[in-house]
Parts: structure tokens; sequence; C-alpha cells
């Protein structure tokens, strides 16, 4: 792709005039960018932020290879890679009317003054049944559920008081953990 060089100043122009712009313009200036119609269903927002990357890509370049190989290797896994937590993070779990909080150390996962190896053999024990520690501290989906079920009955809460994280947007779900964790509130 050809790269244009461009000033900062006149893409943050460009960009907050985009912002100014109704659903309409932004679909007709879609099509002069991208050279073909946007997709029916896409928000004003979303359309905006799509164009003011693009506006970006031409003025200072794309992703690099790496990035962009990356990109295409979650593509065709349609998965994104195992979520790492750092040490020092604080899971909390509402079961059966008790709190349980685990913290992320280095060599495991501490709980209750001992340290276990997976968050699995957590969930065991607090269960006494077997469980995916990823499922049971809501850091997996549950087995068998879509992204598109009836997320407004899972806002709601189960009977144990959990929430499901699907019930929440994606882009934002892990900044909301991050948020109640730091807080000290149940992470659903």
């Amino acid at each position: 792709m050809r790269q244009q060089r461009t000033e900062p100043a006149v893409i943050e122009a460009e960009i907050a005039h985009l912002r100014s712009l109704a659903p309409d313009a932004l679909r007709r200036r879609w099509q002069v960018v991208f050279g073909g119609r946007p997709p029916a269903d896409l928000s004003k927002n979303l359309l905006g932020r799509m164009l003011a990357w693009r506006l970006q890509e031409q003025a200072f370049g794309g992703l690099d290879r790496e990035s962009l190989s990356l990109l295409e290797s979650l593509a065709r896994r349609a998965g994104s890679p195992r979520r790492r937590l750092k040490p020092g993070t604080v899971l909390v779990r509402d079961h059966h009317g008790e709190r349980h909080t685990v913290t992320v150390a280095d060599d495991g996962f501490e709980w209750q003054g001992t340290t276990y190896a997976s968050l699995s053999a957590i969930a065991r024990a607090i269960t006494g049944t077997a469980w995916s520690g990823p499922r049971f501290f809501a850091l997996a989906p549950p087995t068998g559920t879509s992204n598109r079920s009836d997320n407004r009955k899972r806002v709601r809460g189960n009977s144990n008081g959990t929430h499901s994280a699907k019930a929440l947007n994606d882009a934002s779900v892990s900044l909301q953990r991050a948020s109640q964790a730091r807080h000290g509130l149940s992470v659903p």
C-alpha cells in the first residue's frame, strides 16, 4: 500500500470532522475511502472508528508484519491467545453465600493461605466437584453458550449470585474485571 506522509495535526482534524458527521455522511465517506459500501449493521461509532483507523494507516503506515501475522493466525484458529494473569491479580467468587478470594502468585494461585498449581484445584476444593477453574472464576465462557444468547437474563445473575461474562460487552470485560478486582468487588 502506498503511504502518504501527512502532518499529525491534519489527520487529527480529519478525525474530529468524522465525529461530527451523520451516519449517512459516514457511509458516503466509507465508499470513498474503502471503495465499497460499508456493512449495513455497523453503528455510527464503529464506522467513524474504522474510517479514522484507515486515515491514520494511509498517513502513517499500517501494522508491522509481526502484528499482521499474529492477527492472521488468530483468525485461522478463530480464538485468542490464552489469557495470562499477572501476579497480584485478585479473583473473587461468591459461591453458596461464601466469598472466595484468590491471588495470582508467581508460582500458582493463593487461596486461604495455600498455594495451588491451578485454578481448577481451587474450584474443586471450594465445590467438592470437578470444575474448570477458569470457567468457575468466569475467565472462560460457560460450555455450550454462544455470544448471541439472551444476555439480558444472565445480567440479573444466577441463583448463587454470579454473573456470566458473556453478558458484558466483549471489548470491556477485561477492564471491568480489573477495576472490580482492584476495588475488592466480586468478579463475575
